[in-house]
């Protein structure tokens, strides 16, 4: 086969994002040849987070987990940041040797909500809709990165 003609395989493979909130937890997924991102789950925090989403990435077998890092508009990590991160070293152990990854949420709900809302849907009511969509924009962020070979925007390692 002709190297131009093989397929890319840095592109394959299903990864999952996650939108860490206060309450609720928004997963998503792509499809193997990373081209759509869906969402997959609303997860909420006080049930046992951890081992949900370590079960949702054992059914989904992903090539890594990107985790949103909660960022202020001047690129300073925000208070929840640490509680984000304090989860994905949680996480990280759970699902060794699945990579996490961090990259920057910023105005990912503000997205989601938006879209939400120009599609007719009511944002108060479907609160866990938004955590899910936050979380596609995420990985959809991710995929077009990892398309055009740019580097995502990571922050660093789950240890960071």
């Amino acid at each position: 086969m002709n190297p131009a003609e093989r397929p890319d395989t840095s592109l394959c493979g299903v990864r999952l994002a996650i939108d860490w909130g206060k309450a609720r937890i928004g997963v998503a997924a792509s499809d193997r040849d990373a081209i759509l991102a869906f969402p997959v789950e609303t997860v909420h925090t006080a049930d046992r987070p951890v081992q949900r989403l370590a079960e949702i990435v054992a059914e989904y077998e992903p090539v890594e987990v990107i985790m949103g890092l909660p960022v202020a508009l001047n690129g300073t990590e925000q208070l929840a940041a640490q509680d984000v991160r304090d989860a994905g070293r949680q996480l990280t152990e759970a699902i060794n040797p699945i990579p996490v990854r961090w990259v920057d949420e910023r105005m990912t709900t503000r997205t989601a909500a938006r879209a939400l809302h120009e599609a007719g849907r009511n944002a108060r009511k479907q609160r866990g809709v938004i955590d899910q969509a936050a979380a596609v924009a995420i990985l959809e962020h991710v995929l077009e990165q990892v398309r055009l070979g740019q580097s995502e925007t990571a922050t660093g390692g789950a240890d960071s």
